[in-house]
């Protein structure tokens, strides 16, 4: 699994997500380490600007509402999960999937997988 995010300046950094299972804990320590990367690289004030995820329960929960209101993150949340007319990484997506179903045969591992993405 891989999360991801795009700026208004072009694209963020990605991570890679390891077990499947990603819990609000997880995804508040990618908001920390990869989105905070992310901001710092084109220089974005997170107070500045909205960041914007869909409804899924792990964005909505005490946790990251909590985690956002503290590094006070101006967010939405209340979009539907994996709307590409209100949310325009669903666009990187579709092409992403697009690019790995060209290949012949499924990666054999997670490795394979992260080389065709271009991610080492």
């Amino acid at each position: 699994m891989i999360w991801g995010c795009i700026t208004y300046y072009g694209p963020g950094y990605a991570c890679q997500i390891y077990d499947d299972n990603m819990t609000s804990i997880d995804y508040t320590h990618i908001l920390e380490t990869t989105l905070k990367d992310s901001f710092e690289y084109y220089d974005l004030d997170p107070t500045k600007i909205y960041f914007q995820h869909d409804g899924d329960p792990k964005h909505r929960s005490k946790h990251t509402t909590e985690y956002l209101k503290s590094k006070n993150i101006n967010y939405t949340d209340d979009l539907p999960a994996q709307s590409p007319d209100l949310n325009p990484i669903e666009h990187f997506w579709h092409h992403l999937k697009i690019k790995l179903s060209a290949y012949p045969t499924r990666a054999k591992g997670v490795h394979e997988l992260w080389e065709r993405i271009g991610i080492e």
